[in-house]
C-alpha cells in the first residue's frame, strides 16, 4: 500500500465504468467531488482516458501511462510501464496521487491504493468497461453524500484500506 496514492470512480450496481470510451454518467456533484479532489494534486490516466477527458486537466499534475513509447503529450508526464510510475509515485511522498482511469490501470494499481474515493449510482447501465472488483471487508466505508440527480440517486463513498 501507499500512503499517498489514492484512486477516484463512478461505477454503476455491476461495476459499470464506462462505454465506448466515454463515462456513463455525468452528475454535476459527482463531478465537482472530482475537481475538489484533483485540483492542484497528481492524476494518473491512461492514454485512452486522456483522449476520452479531451486533453489535459487543468491545475493538475497530469501523469499519462501509455505503451507507445513515441506518444508525447505537452505538459504532461509520459510513462510506458506501471513500475516506473510506482517509482515515481514512491520518489514523492509529499504528493498526492489519484488514479482516474481506465479500467487496466484502476485494476493494477487497486492493490496499491490507500483510499477509494467511489461514486456509487442506484442504476444499471449497458457498459463495455467495468472496475475492477475488490473485497469492500479490506476497507472501513465512510458514506460522504447521498444525492439524487436525473431521476438517480448516487452516494459517494471513501473507503480506506484497513
Amino acid at each position: 500500500m501507499i500512503n499517498n496514492l489514492y484512486l477516484i470512480a463512478c461505477i454503476g450496481k455491476n461495476n459499470e465504468l464506462g462505454a465506448n470510451n466515454d463515462l456513463i454518467w455525468k452528475f454535476s456533484n459527482d463531478m465537482k467531488f472530482f475537481k475538489e479532489k484533483t485540483i492542484n494534486n497528481t492524476v494518473i490516466m491512461g492514454r485512452k482516458t486522456y483522449e476520452s477527458i479531451g486533453g489535459i486537466l487543468p491545475k493538475r499534475e497530469n501523469i499519462i501511462i501509455t505503451r507507445n513509447k513515441e506518444t508525447d503529450i505537452d505538459n504532461a508526464l509520459m510513462f510506458n510501464d506501471y513500475e516506473s510510475v510506482i517509482k515515481y509515485i514512491n520518489n514523492n511522498p509529499n504528493k498526492i496521487f489519484y488514479i482516474i482511469g481506465g479500467s487496466s490501470i484502476y485494476k493494477y494499481f487497486l492493490p496499491f491504493c490507500k483510499k477509494l474515493y467511489l461514486t456509487e449510482v442506484n442504476a444499471n447501465y449497458e457498459a463495455n468497461v467495468y472496475f475492477p472488483k475488490f473485497n469492500k471487508k479490506d476497507y472501513k466505508e465512510n458514506i460522504l453524500h447521498d444525492y439524487y440527480e436525473d431521476n438517480t440517486s448516487y452516494k459517494i463513498v471513501e473507503y480506506i484500506r484497513k
